[in-house]
Formats: structure tokens, sequence, C-alpha cells
């Protein structure tokens, strides 16, 4: 099984340098194949340009094989080419944008087959904003305000990108709607990352990770650790 890192948005302003480093030592260091995923962008036309700042970024930070990929419909989800280069990513990297056009672009397609099969021979998965909101097993799309089923790497979770920020304010209705799930509230230019272990979550960048669960409220800042396990929430170690 390889590693999933869950940023909550402003990823490439300068501040997601840790755990971005971080990431690409588990992928293998900076000649490992890095593919970045500009699916969520599509809607808007943004994707080649959200796509580039994504490379420019990796690049910027020493990683020498990024490149972007056309991923942005359901026809290049199901092509051969782009799947093949996903199997062989050591991290692949889902950008931000819409997460309900992302998830249903990736849901049962060929190229997420690949990435699940990349993941669990040890590669590295990761999504800012959009493209982690729809790595959990719920989304609320805020754009139509309902939530749907994700893509569900990481089970009975929900996430709130950006949450120090707009995320927050969907909290309340969010752990009304859906009081057994936990709510992920992740900070911009922050990340949470498993560092292998499903079971251990450490907080890196620049803001905290806010864990709502079961009527409790637990804050975790930049270096903290801590667990989704039954009752988990808290500081660890």
């Amino acid at each position: 099984m390889g590693y999933l890192l869950l940023e909550g948005g402003a990823e490439f302003g300068g501040r997601m340098r840790e755990p971005d480093l971080r990431a690409l030592e588990l992928a293998g260091g900076f000649d490992a194949p890095l593919r970045i995923l500009p699916t969520a962008a599509a809607p808007d036309q943004n994707h080649i340009h959200a796509g580039n700042n994504g490379v420019r970024w990796f690049r910027s930070i020493g990683a020498r094989d990024v490149v972007s990929l056309p991923l942005v419909d359901r026809v290049s989800a199901n092509d051969e080419g782009i799947a093949k280069s996903l199997r062989e990513a050591k991290l692949s990297y889902l950008l931000g944008g819409f997460p309900h056009y992302l998830a249903q672009t990736l849901k049962g397609s060929l190229a997420w087959s690949a990435v699940l099969e990349a993941y669990h021979s040890g590669a590295v998965v990761a999504g800012s904003s959009a493209g982690a909101m729809v790595m959990c097993q719920w989304y609320y799309d805020p754009y139509e305000g309902k939530i749907h089923e994700g893509l569900n790497l990481i089970s009975n979770t929900l996430l709130l990108p950006h949450h120090n920020t707009f995320g927050k304010t969907w909290a309340a209705r969010l752990t009304e709607e859906m009081p057994n799930v936990i709510l992920l509230g992740v900070d911009e230019q922050t990340g949470m990352l498993d560092e292998g272990d499903v079971h251990t979550w450490t907080v890196h960048g620049a803001g905290n990770v806010t864990i709502y669960r079961a009527g409790r409220v637990f804050t975790h800042s930049g270096g903290a650790s801590f667990t989704l396990l039954e009752g988990g929430g808290q500081t660890i170690g």
C-alpha cells in the first residue's frame, strides 16, 4: 500500500513545500514520475493553466519528471496512454476545481483504476481542495449543495477544504446531515499525510487540521499526528 496526502487548497503559493517535498521523498525522490491531473479545472477551461502551475511548482522544488496529463473528460479518463502513465507514476496529484465533475469523470475509469493500481504498489496519491475532497468516502458539492459518494480512499470521511477561510462555514450543516461521518477540516497551505500508515496522519504546512467527530472538535497544528480510528481524533505521539 502507498501513501495519501490531502491538502486544503492554495497549494502552489510557496507554503506547501514541506508536505510536497515529503510526498516526493515517499515517491522515491526527485526523479520519481509525478503526474498531475488537472481534471477538476476543466469545466471553466482552466485545466491547462492549472496544470502548468503545478508543473512549475514541482519543478521549482526539485522534481525532474513531472507532467500534467490531458485528462479532462470521460473519454480521456479511459484513454489507454493516460492510464499507462498513471500506472507507472510514483506520485499522482489531483488539482482543485469542481469536485463533482472530478469524481464523476474518474469514477470507474481506466485512469482511476491505474491510480489505484499504482497506489496499491506503493505510490503516493495526493489531492488539493476538490482533489482531496473526492478522495474521501463522501464529498460535498458546494455548487449544487449536495453530498455525494466519493472515490473512498478514506472510509467514513468528508473533507472541508479551505477550512480557515470558507470551509469551516460548511461544518455545522454537514455535521447535522452526516452525524456519524468524520469531517476533516484542512486549512489552506496545509496537508495531512498518512506516512504509510493509514491509521496515523501527520499535519504538514502553514495551518491546522480540524477533526469534527461525534460532537467533538479536535485541532492539530503542524507536526502533530493523529488517528482516525474509532475514538480517535486526538493528537498522539
